[in-house]
């Protein structure tokens, strides 16, 4: 993973720290003076943050969804509405949610469950629900394509394909994404499976297993929620954490899990303790890693999810946190804001208390994972990030228009076509003037590297979506099986809500040689 590097002279090793800090300090911010500055209205937005929080909220943990057992399958019913939501106890705003006010429960199967979902749209626009990371067919996978009219229905139907993770739902109506989910439109989406069943993990929901959805979000004085239409990029001043903000969790004084999802519009995290306590990542996108990997930070973009355990049985305090990665962009962000702006924030306080459970030491042995081999792909993909406009229709979204290999998304056109079963390696190349979230549906993927670097450990699971940094290329290699459709393609697309909803999206079809 990429976190920035200096190359360091023979005389600059002598020099004192402060002096070869304060050099790069100067030298990025004349880098975000030239480069920044000109084109910073157009690319994000960063409003100055609301000072020092108590964490006097308990964290609200979203209920796990009900359902009917139908002929053995598992029917859920989940209803997309309007709600008032109070987050800062100063004046409630309007906003949506699942089956609430805001944000939505968590569903939770097993894998080989055969499950229908019956969505009830009671919004006045229309709207999609996405079950972001699933392998399910491309009728039922929630896109611009399967949209459900203002008070209409839509029912999914599929079966659980997909091994133990986290996964997780939203709206994907192609120009209203990044607003539908500010508003709160997301949910968990949680697998198991029997290898996850027998492993000593924490999974208790809601006691040492815990969800957090990270969001941020900017309020008027008012209370209200505010969300401008004409940025590019839109990051908030207020964390909120399952819909809470300046919240605490009360835990086993043991080992801990957390569900990490990274569930903002634009934002990435760097994740760490404030007392810089090691912990474990055990899962990544789209299920365990082979084995844990310890580790004191753990970056996730928008889209991306991770599974972490903590060690809590020294009984002490602790807070989730942010971290800047590197001096530069902790410049670039100060430049238009302070606080949260900076990039260095808290998130959740974390009060472990007494417990008379026995600890128990995490399995050195997680998951399996199969891995092709390079040589196996019939093909390499290539697609470009940013660049110049080639061809593409004026999308419906107010967000930036940038491109993939130089097209803009367009509903009736067909970007790539794949052949049911196939191994590819695609090939992601930046391009732009800013790091891009790279999502795919249908399929996970294992990462190869990046700029010919191996992956890090904690990228060496499945994933969905990834970071691509600015003038860097990603290869990864996934398989497409299962389902084909001559008529009905998947979509890939940045995870930046604003990039997907300007244009910065693509379409492939899955099609069967042998139905032809």
């Amino acid at each position: 993973m990429k976190t920035g590097s200096t190359t360091m002279t023979t005389q600059d090793k002598h020099k004192p720290t402060s002096i070869k800090y304060a050099k790069r300090a100067l030298m990025g911010l004349f880098l975000v003076l030239i480069v920044f500055l000109p084109i910073a209205h157009y690319l994000i937005y960063v409003h100055t943050a609301n000072g020092g929080l108590t964490f006097s909220n308990s964290l609200r943990i979203p209920e796990l969804l009900t359902f009917k057992d139908k002929g053995g399958q598992k029917v859920f019913e989940l209803k997309a509405q309007y709600g008032y939501s109070e987050f800062l106890k100063v004046g409630k705003t309007e906003t949506m949610g699942y089956n609430g006010n805001f944000l939505g429960p968590t569903i939770r199967v097993d894998k080989g469950d055969e499950v229908v979902i019956n969505v009830a749209n009671q919004l006045d626009e229309m709207t999609t629900v996405h079950w972001h990371g699933m392998h399910v067919p491309p009728d039922m996978d929630g896109t611009p394509h399967q949209m459900i009219p203002a008070g209409g229905t839509w029912q999914a139907r599929f079966p659980i394909l997909n091994e133990a993770s986290t996964m997780w739902y939203h709206p994907h109506p192609h120009g209203k994404t990044a607003q539908q989910v500010y508003r709160g439109l997301a949910g968990l989406f949680i697998i198991d499976d029997e290898n996850s069943k027998s492993l000593e993990l924490p999974s208790q929901y809601g006691i040492d297993d815990i969800p957090l959805v990270i969001q941020e979000r900017l309020f008027d004085k008012d209370g209200s929620q505010r969300y401008e239409l004409n940025r590019g990029a839109y990051y908030g001043d207020t964390i909120l954490v399952n819909g809470t903000h300046n919240p605490h969790v009360t835990v086993p004084a043991r080992n801990v899990r957390f569900r990490l999802l990274n569930g903002s519009n634009a934002r990435a995290y760097h994740f760490g303790f404030n007392d810089d306590r090691p912990f474990y990542q055990i899962a990544t996108d789209g299920g365990l890693l082979e084995s844990p990997h310890l580790t004191k930070r753990l970056r996730l973009s928008p889209g991306e999810r991770a599974e972490i355990v903590v060690n809590l049985s020294d009984g002490k305090e602790t807070l989730l946190k942010s971290f800047p990665e590197d001096e530069v962009i902790l410049l670039a962000e100060a430049v238009f804001a302070d606080g949260i702006g900076n990039g260095h924030f808290e998130i959740l306080k974390i009060i472990p208390e007494p417990t008379n459970a026995e600890p128990t030491d995490l399995p050195h042995t997680l998951n399996k994972i199969e891995r092709w081999r390079p040589e196996d792909a019939v093909q390499t993909r290539r697609m470009v990030l940013g660049g110049s406009i080639r061809e593409g229709r004026p999308p419906p979204g107010p967000g930036p228009r940038i491109p993939i290999n130089g097209k803009l998304m367009d509903m009736g056109r067909v970007d790539e076509v794949v052949r049911l079963g196939d191994i590819e390696i695609w090939e992601i190349v930046n391009r732009g003037g800013q790091a891009h979230p790279f999502h795919i549906h249908d399929v996970q993927f294992l990462i190869l590297d990046r700029d010919g670097t191996p992956t890090d450990p904690s990228e060496s699971g499945w994933k969905d979506t990834v970071l691509v940094e600015t003038n860097e290329t990603v290869r990864f290699i996934t398989q497409f099986n299962t389902y084909a459709n001559p008529d009905i393609p998947y979509m890939y697309h940045c995870h930046i809500l604003e990039h997907e909803d300007g244009g910065m999206m693509g379409q492939f079809l899955v099609i069967d040689p042998e139905a032809e």
